[in-house]
């Protein structure tokens, strides 16, 4: 934790900096060239470096000066008018996406350029746009759009291009199924026991039925709300429909297959308090990854790692006088 307004702290950051393989900065385009701290204070003198600038709307260009939180960016890159009900209010989507498909892009680039530095490359300056990476994502609905011309608006849970694929309503409760295929439309049509959707001209194809999803839709709840929907996740597990209930995060937490997958995992917190966190879903080699350290407390390292650049600087100091 440094305050870059000191020169002694900025001096620990810049001894950070030519020790690192990767640095990752978060602040608007500019601020870490006027602290000397941008990538262009070190590229000659560590031409391996990779430097990751995550920012709302990259580098250059005429936005490039804007800052931005995830919910501003999912309503600039076009996430919030997709999300809710057709004819609801603008909302974002709950899970954080724009946050997190920037810190994945910028993963992954790092991951990609390591290889090519480690094999001889030299390092680079990452752009990671958060406005970029959330059109990035955004592929269902860019494509539809320069297929159509036409902006694609909110569907719901619905599918663009599929049906029946989407949240249904049962008789005390809400359950998804994904027939994203013919055989599992064909599949759908013998569990709801209406042989005649088959060759109705509206369901003929995917299209068709994707073009009619609103009165398919209407046609199937009129068979769901007959049961409740532990009859209904068993009828189409039993037909391999791909089919969900609708967890909360308590459910999805203590589902038996996050049980099975050791993803919850005990962690303790700066100050000795004992919780649980989610660890990477990962595996390799049938194998996942278990929580190795706890979180240090905001601050923890500082002293040290001062302690640790200080010395080195006296030590180069003392190196040229003699």
């Amino acid at each position: 934790m440094l305050d870059l307004k000191s020169p002694a702290d900025l001096e620990v950051a810049r001894g950070l900096i030519l020790d690192a393989d990767i640095v990752i900065e978060n602040n608007r385009p500019g601020v870490m060239d006027r602290l000397g701290l941008g990538y262009s204070s070190f590229a000659e003198v560590r031409p391996k470096l990779l430097y990751c600038s995550i920012s709302a709307y990259g580098q250059s260009g005429p936005r490039a000066g804007e800052g931005g939180f995830d919910l501003t960016i999912q309503a600039s890159a076009g996430v919030m008018s997709v999300t809710g009900e057709p004819d609801g209010a603008p909302v974002k989507c709950g899970v954080p996406v724009s946050d997190f498909a920037s810190g994945l892009y910028a993963a992954f680039s790092i991951a990609a350029s390591l290889a090519h530095v480690r094999a001889g490359g030299r390092g680079a300056h990452i752009d990671v746009p958060m406005f970029g990476c959330t059109l990035g994502i955004a592929a269902l609905q860019t494509s539809e759009y320069f297929g159509n011309g036409r902006s694609p608006g909110k569907l719901g849970s619905a599918h663009p291009r599929n049906a029946p694929y989407e949240a249904f309503q049962a008789g005390d409760g809400y359950f998804a199924i994904a027939a994203g295929n013919h055989k599992l439309w064909l599949d759908v049509c013998r569990v709801v026991d209406l042989p005649q959707l088959v060759g109705d001209p509206r369901f003929v194809s995917t299209t068709e039925r994707a073009a009619n999803q609103v009165a398919l839709k209407e046609i199937l709840e009129t068979v769901f709300v007959k049961q409740p929907v532990e009859h209904w996740i068993a009828a189409f597990n039993a037909a391999g429909v791909p089919h969900a209930r609708i967890n909360d995060y308590a459910a999805a937490l203590a589902d038996p297959q996050t049980e099975h997958m050791n993803w919850v995992q005990p962690i303790e917190l700066p100050g000795g308090q004992k919780t649980k966190t989610f660890a990477s879903p990962i595996r390799l080699n049938g194998q996942g990854f278990v929580v190795r350290l706890p979180p240090p407390a905001l601050g923890q390292h500082t002293e040290e790692i001062k302690r640790h650049y200080a010395a080195s600087t006296t030590a180069t100091a003392t190196e040229a006088e003699e």
